[in-house]
């Protein structure tokens, strides 16, 4: 069931990069993360609420707390580099380059979680790595 959750967040990731390509063409890209993150606060919460787990916040202990602050906190970095990049860059090109993180995500997942490594993994990672790069660095025929 993962490998469906994680083709439609895909999918949804990809969609993203093009929507807001075409809204931050005359608007500045932080004001574009702005306006985006108000809604992702909104349906957030609304989720939250739905579920009815709202009770539940309460019940976070500190250390995940602090974990869950600081990956927020990277992840508004994460976006407002990510609006920068596709304000002044190509969809296809900046999107493919963001990939990267892959390489970073396992090597991560290996030294901090102790994550196993086999040779499926880092065929994978050297594949869709340099694969990223590839595009990313390749010419743009419309130049």
């Amino acid at each position: 069931m993962w490998i469906i959750f994680s083709l439609l967040a895909a999918v949804c990731a990809a969609t993203v990069v093009i929507l807001s390509k075409i809204g931050i063409k005359d608007v500045d890209s932080s004001l574009a993360f702005a306006v985006q993150s108000v809604l992702i606060l909104i349906v957030a919460w609304s989720t939250v609420v739905w579920k009815g787990q709202l009770s539940e916040v309460t019940n976070i202990d500190r250390r995940s707390l602090l974990f869950l602050v600081a990956a927020g906190v990277i992840t508004c970095a994460s976006s407002l580099l990510s609006f920068q990049a596709l304000k002044i860059g190509e969809a296809s090109r900046t999107s493919s380059f963001d990939k990267v993180s892959l390489v970073f995500s396992v090597l991560l997942a290996v030294f901090f979680l102790k994550e196993k490594v086999t040779w499926q993994l880092v065929v994978g990672v050297l594949l869709m790595g340099s694969g990223a790069i590839f595009i990313a660095f390749s010419q743009n025929p419309s130049k």
